[in-house]
């Protein structure tokens, strides 16, 4: 919806907060995609895939991923179509089975999470999916698929018709993790607690639907997981493109960078690159959190001044939950007490939300 708003680059995304904010929020953004998000989806297919089924090396798997991912990345108009037309509604059709599944199989009889905070731990780990990261770049690249495939259509066009797609697409995610979130309830005494993730939803996924719908599960994650290899790679290409004066040669030489870092970081497993990514998300995701609302938001609500405030604010009550994430929070738990939530690592909500309502306040006075 943001990006439907907007209908520019990653680079408007931030704008507001200043062009130098901007490019270096863009450059961190498309640095962590290319080095974490973009190689665990080589990871996740290698263990849901291939591991299961082939004697296969994790760096093969890898080399060969990337290798599709380049040329799909410089033959760009061939994603949407894949996208829209096989992948997306496989593997919604099969997660959908799922769900349905275990709603008719089982009893309603939910077992008690042993976390000691299960709320803010849930939280936490959808930091990990990356999708914040991943929608505000693959979403600049479908901006960008959209003006190169609709030439005529006008600005409103246009954005209706990203805007639509981001609606479907919003009360998709909502089934689909709401009826996660249920099935891993109900599922919750059936498993390991140390479980690594992929194993779990292929156990989940025997158990509901049998072995044969688990085998095209993982085909089905693999392709979509490929997609998103393949936006992300292309997004960070087109935008060190644009850097460069619109060159092929940007495009291309970044693009093949991306893949080689994600040949290189791919072959490790899917928890090991999690643990790799949880500092840089703690910091940059509560950023990315706030700049995707303060762009969805009306006009009159979201001034350059007030996205000045409550980025500043969010940036600066971030850094508690990052040095947290390094290990040196002990240094600095008795600075940060007084912060709400701040045991949670969500000391960045409240101070944020204060900042926006503030930054209103002092704007509307100012316009009366």
């Amino acid at each position: 919806m943001a990006h439907a708003k907007l209908q520019g680059t990653l680079f408007d995304f931030a704008k507001k907060v200043s062009p130098m904010f901007s490019a270096i929020y863009c450059y961190i953004i498309y640095g962590i995609a290319i080095s974490l998000p973009s190689p665990r989806t080589a990871s996740v297919t290698h263990e849901m895939a291939i591991q299961p089924f082939l004697d296969s090396s994790s760096l093969l798997t890898s080399l060969i991923y990337f290798i599709l991912v380049f040329v799909f990345a410089i033959n760009r108009s061939k994603i949407m179509d894949l996208l829209g037309k096989l992948l997306t509604p496989g593997i919604l059709i099969i997660l959908i089975a799922i769900i349905a599944a275990t709603i008719f199989s089982l009893d309603f009889d939910f077992v008690t999470s042993e976390m000691e905070r299960p709320f803010s731990s849930g939280i936490l780990e959808g930091y990990q999916t990356f999708d914040a990261i991943g929608a505000v770049v693959v979403g600049a690249v479908i901006i960008i698929s959209v003006n190169i495939k609709e030439k005529t259509a006008s600005f409103q066009e246009k954005k209706t018709l990203i805007a639509k797609a981001g609606l479907w697409a919003g009360i998709g995610l909502l089934l689909v993790y709401g009826g996660l979130i249920l099935t891993g309830a109900l599922f919750g005494g059936s498993f390991d607690d140390e479980i690594s993730r992929t194993a779990l939803l292929r156990g989940i996924s025997t158990e509901t639907l049998g072995q044969k719908a688990n085998f095209f599960l993982s085909v089905l994650v693999s392709f979509a997981c490929f997609t998103t290899a393949v936006g992300i790679v292309t997004g960070t290409a087109d935008f060190i493109k644009g850097r460069f004066n619109n060159s092929i040669l940007a495009y291309r030489v970044t693009a093949l960078i991306s893949c080689f870092l994600g040949v290189m970081v791919g072959q490790f497993n899917v928890g090991h690159i999690i643990a790799v990514a949880v500092p840089a998300l703690m910091f940059i995701y509560p950023i990315t959190i706030v700049l995707i609302l303060l762009n969805v938001i009306p006009e009159q609500w979201s001034s350059s001044k007030v996205f000045k405030r409550v980025v500043s604010v969010t940036v600066l009550f971030s850094i508690p939950d990052f040095l947290g994430s390094v290990g040196l929070g002990d240094h600095i738990f008795h600075y940060t007490t007084w912060i709400p939530f701040n045991g949670y690592q969500l000391g960045w909500v409240l101070p944020s939300l204060v900042a926006f309502l503030i930054s209103n306040l002092v704007h509307g006075k100012k316009q009366a």
